[in-house]
């Protein structure tokens, strides 16, 4: 169950600050510069691992890179809101590895969508054999990224 906001301290939140923006920190260096000793650093970072605050570790990985330079946002209408309706294209949506991020919306449309490709004839294949295909979409929107302005994924703890 994850901790409540209000319950990290200040020492909490300067963690989980240098950890967003270098996650492979040694736990030494993590602890010096949160003005801790390495075992109660440590027990703090368990801790807020155990709680779900400490979502996981991963590699940020650059998108034109690895041959991916192509970004999609896509909104979705479903022919209807009925929770099995919303169950049903979640689950699917979520098992495509295409599609990086879904919401839920509120609003006109249902679901917002960012999908990266490396070309457009890969989002046409895309579009055509898998999303035009799932059952309950009404319609769809699709808006192409031209440049990305910011990218972030450390989220605002000051």
């Amino acid at each position: 169950m994850p901790v409540r906001s209000a319950a990290l301290d200040e020492t909490d939140r300067k963690i989980l600050a240098i950890l967003q923006e270098s996650g492979r920190i040694p736990l030494a260096d993590l602890a010096t510069k949160v003005g801790l000793s390495a075992s109660p650093c440590l027990r703090r970072v368990r801790l807020m691992e155990k709680a779900g605050v400490i979502a996981r570790y991963v590699a940020v990985l650059d998108q034109q890179a690895v041959e991916l330079p192509v970004s999609v946002f896509i909104s979705i209408k479903l022919a209807s809101q009925k929770q099995d309706a919303l169950d049903r294209f979640s689950k699917t949506i979520a098992r495509w590895p295409e599609v990086l991020e879904c919401y839920l919306m509120t609003g006109p449309r249902d679901y917002w969508l960012r999908v990266v490709v490396p070309d457009l004839a890969a989002y046409e294949r895309f579009l055509k054999q898998k999303l035009t295909r799932l059952e309950g979409v009404a319609s769809i929107e699709s808006s192409f990224a031209l440049e990305q302005v910011k990218y972030s994924n450390v989220l605002p703890l000051g």
